[in-house]
């Protein structure tokens, strides 16, 4: 799952990944949802094309608020970040059926590797509603080192450093890559630096110069906002390759003398001075992910940049200086996440062998102890799956029950980290403080997510909890969002049906017309009458919203005029005995209408 570039829908094909074009025949789908007035639900190029005009209805970069307690509000009904994500998902996997002939079921879907255990659930959610089973959830730069080093005949023993800046992501993992095992060793980073930073850094600095010059606010404006929003994201993507670029945005907005035009150069000098402190902040997360690695960069064989924000020249300028080393540039950027996905698909389905992969947590799990200290249980970078377990006591005599606070985080008091659960082990009998034995433990699945167990030793009394409200969707959310999801479904399957026979009818009365103007004189007036009432008519309910209603319009014409136009052929053909095709190539007499 991707913020910027869009989602990649891959399948193994013999053996190789491969990417599946979209509807739109595009091989990536921006992540963008947007919501037509008349209700219509867009997703993908369609929503980002109409966003400058129906910009409080779109929604972009959802995967930042994955896990958190945010929604988003369209005509009164509260939508979830898994809700919109599985939106977006739901389009995939309609692309990827319509590409492969089939149903698609199954899913590895990937995540930035600092995900937290409640990000990674939510994302979980997020294909239970899209209809999709997900096998694995899969960190985005162990995918793209999945990608780079398959079938890789000089990876024995190869440490590579994983650099990923996407659209609202970085992340940093070090994997030591050998005969088909792929082992993560260390990963850092910040889910709140990705280039829709760098975007809105420019996009600032756009504004407050065009209200320097002209004294006009546009930030005001929410339609001329996302104009500028996309010609700052044109502009960054463009001073990857140049040292200038223009910004012409006619009409931006008007004042009391007219209408006003922004028009700006921007160099890449500038730009790299507005976005500097951007690149600095990967710098620290590389750092501890190769101390927390027990490595030097000299150890590292290889620097692979991933994500469409590394094609910034300051980044690239940036991870040259940082590793002393020049980075591999033999994978895309965009796409070497999602073919590492179906990579894993291939391995999880046994179509690819001998791959071994070996994540890890990103983040350190433990309990709240006495004095709301933050005891670890699993550090960050443990392999996963993994499972531990330890003895704690009550704090206080004939205490009844203990409450498990579980949290995740690198912060030595509770208070400075994220809980992500909470449950009770009652029943305890009383005893001295320090005397009753309560084992917690931690199970961590390959997915990453976590489940808490506690158990009396005493009386074997348990309590566990799986750590799934934290996408904060209760089952019914689920099951009700998932419903929602097929109500749509169905809907835009009508919407598509009614586009179709609205196309056709237009191709139809297009091409009748034509040979009514072709045929001149030929045409007997009764007939030509007949034929322009009945098109009349069609195209009436050709403006109407009722699939029967047009296919029996179109049916009604066609019934007019196919026995007109079939005398008018055969009159043709006998005033001309040698004739070669008709003039718009179609011999059986009827419109061209493909």
């Amino acid at each position: 799952m991707s913020d910027e570039a869009g989602y990649v829908p891959l399948f193994m094909e013999g053996g190789e990944a491969t990417v599946i074009t979209n509807a739109e025949g595009a091989r990536t789908t921006p992540s963008v949802v947007g919501f037509a007035k008349d209700g219509e639900r867009r997703v993908g190029q369609l929503a980002k094309r109409q966003a400058i005009a129906n910009p409080t209805r779109t929604i972009a970069s959802i995967k930042r608020e994955m896990g958190n307690n945010f929604t988003v509000t369209i005509d009164d009904k509260k939508y979830t970040p898994p809700e919109i994500s599985a939106m977006i998902l739901a389009k995939l996997k309609a692309d990827a059926e319509g590409y492969l002939g089939q149903k698609v079921t199954q899913a590895v879907i990937t995540v930035p590797a600092y995900f937290s255990d409640s990000q990674r659930q939510a994302t979980k959610d997020a294909g239970k509603i899209a209809g999709l089973e997900v096998l694995r959830i899969i960190n985005e730069p162990t995918a793209a080192a999945l990608a780079y080093g398959l079938d890789k005949t000089e990876n024995k023993n190869q440490k590579v450093l994983i650099f990923d800046l996407g659209g609202g992501t970085f992340d940093v993992s070090i994997l030591e890559i050998g005969d088909g095992v792929f082992e993560v060793l260390s990963t850092n980073g910040n889910t709140r630096l990705g280039g829709d930073d760098f975007d809105e850094r420019l996009m600032n600095y756009i504004i407050a110069e065009f209200k320097k010059a002209e004294g006009v606010d546009v930030s005001k404006d929410k339609a001329a906002l996302q104009r500028v929003r996309e010609a700052a994201e044109k502009a960054k993507i463009e001073l990857s390759g140049v040292m200038k670029t223009t910004i012409n945005l006619p009409f931006i907005t008007s004042g009391a003398d007219g209408p006003k035009h922004l028009d700006m150069d921007i160099t890449k000098a500038k730009f790299d001075s507005l976005t500097e402190d951007l690149v600095e902040k990967t710098v620290g997360p590389t750092k501890q992910a190769l101390k927390d690695a027990g490595l030097t960069f000299g150890e590292i064989a290889k620097v692979i940049l991933v994500g469409g924000s590394t094609r910034i020249p300051a980044v690239i300028d940036a991870v040259r200086k940082l590793t002393g080393k020049e980075p591999y540039k033999g994978i895309n950027p965009d796409e070497c996440v999602a073919i590492g996905a179906a990579i894993q698909a291939g391995v999880l389905g046994g179509e690819v062998k001998d791959v071994l992969l070996l994540d890890v947590t990103p983040l350190s799990l433990g309990i709240e102890t006495l004095g709301g200290v933050f005891t670890r249980l699993i550090d960050r970078n443990t392999t996963i799956p993994t499972s531990k377990s330890q003895v704690f006591s009550t704090a206080a005599d004939s205490q009844p029950a203990v409450e498990i606070h579980v949290l995740q985080g690198e912060r030595e008091m509770a208070a400075g980290n994220k809980t992500i659960g909470r449950f009770s082990l009652d029943g305890i009998p009383p005893a001295p403080r320090g005397v009753p034995q309560i084992e917690v433990t931690f199970d961590i699945d390959a997915n990453g997510i976590v489940k808490v167990r506690a158990k009396d030793l005493g009386t074997n009394k348990e309590q566990s909890v799986a750590i799934t409200a934290s996408s904060n969707l209760t089952e019914k959310d689920i099951d009700d969002a998932i419903k929602e999801a097929e109500k749509h479904a169905e809907e835009d399957k009508k919407r598509k049906e009614l586009f179709e026979i609205k196309n056709s009818g237009d191709q139809l009365i297009y091409g009748m017309e034509k040979t009514i103007k072709e045929s001149g004189d030929k045409l007997e007036e009764a007939d030509k009458t007949a034929i322009e009432e009945a098109i009349k008519i069609a195209k009436e309910e050709l403006n109407t919203e009722d699939v029967e209603a047009v296919k029996k319009a179109i049916e009604k014409l066609s019934a007019v005029a196919n026995p007109i136009f079939t005398k008018l052929y055969q009159k043709t053909a006998a005033e001309n005995p040698n004739p070669s095709e008709p003039e718009d190539g179609n011999i059986n007499g009827e419109p061209d209408i493909n």
